[in-house]
């Protein structure tokens, strides 16, 4: 491409987070985890099709929103002062319509499944718009960003089983704790600029309390997940993932102790295998 188009598309590029799939692979693995539970084996190739594209499209959907959200906050913190909203090099209406175009896109995907999964899939837009802005009215975004994320669980196994059974919701519940966990990390990162900058999150909420309390979560979500377990009555491999669990989150621990920025950062981005983790562990427990 020509510089000047090459720039431009790399800005969009940038602006959906493309460069960095960190945030669709924390939105990836619980979605498979839904839709190896609700399959109790491998899922049906059409929801799994889906539901990858899906992930992918509304976690840039979701960027894009976030930036025009904080297009006033985003100058002040020096990590972000380089997005493409804050620096000048996507407008604000540009940002809007990405949004609307990939929520577009995701729909029409969603429009290939069933009844129940199309009309959950508007809360999932609900929750998806909304969280941006929540860093302004609460403390606990965190939360809502559980939720967003998490909805593909609900949805995942109303395309493949066409209900939601308890399960469903406990790995839901299990997902915004893990969310809380690992995006409060993200938050250390940034912490004393969110603060003169006037946003919110869970970071600046538990202070320096915020590594117990990041243990607390990590314990609640383990045991969210052996509720999972026993519910779904998944063998012994799904038990070996929650302990592996356990010791990547004793690691991360360790990573954050003295609450550095660029430890905090590379904390976050562990998380990834987490994820992994689990999945193998619910993929070789069904496979047996």
């Amino acid at each position: 491409m020509p510089s000047a188009r090459r720039d431009r598309v790399y800005a969009f590029l940038q602006l959906t987070r493309m460069d960095r799939p960190i945030g669709a692979l924390l939105l990836l693995w619980p979605t498979w985890w839904a839709l190896w539970l609700a399959a109790k084996d491998f899922p049906p190739i059409g929801p799994l099709v889906i539901f990858t594209l899906g992930v992918f499209a509304m976690r840039a959907a979701g960027c894009a929103i976030n930036d025009y959200a904080d297009r006033k906050l985003d100058p002040q913190v020096a990590r972000t002062r380089g997005r493409p909203i804050a620096s000048g090099r996507v407008t604000p209406r540009e940002a809007l319509w990405t949004f609307a175009a990939l929520l577009a896109f995701a729909f029409v995907l969603v429009l290939f499944t069933n009844r129940l999964t199309i009309l959950l899939s508007f809360a999932g837009a609900g929750l998806a718009a909304i969280y941006p802005f929540t860093k302004r009215f609460t403390s606990l975004p965190q939360v809502v960003l559980g939720a967003a994320f998490g909805w593909s669980i609900p949805m995942a196994f109303a395309a493949v089983s066409d209900s939601v059974p308890p399960v469903a919701w406990l790995l839901f519940i299990a997902n915004i704790l893990w969310s809380v966990i690992y995006d409060t990390m993200y938050a250390m990162v940034d912490r004393e600029e969110d603060i003169a900058a006037g946003a919110r999150s869970t970071a600046i909420l538990f202070a320096d309390a915020d590594r117990p309390i990041i243990g607390i979560l990590m314990g609640t979500f383990l045991l969210a997940l052996v509720l999972v377990g026993t519910r779904a009555a998944l063998g012994w491999p799904y038990w070996i993932g929650l302990l592996v669990t356990a010791g990547l989150f004793g690691y991360q621990q360790w990573m954050i102790r003295d609450r550095a920025g660029p430890a905090c950062l590379a904390a976050f981005r562990h998380n990834n295998w987490v994820g992994l983790a689990i999945w193998v562990g619910i993929v070789l427990a069904l496979a047996l």
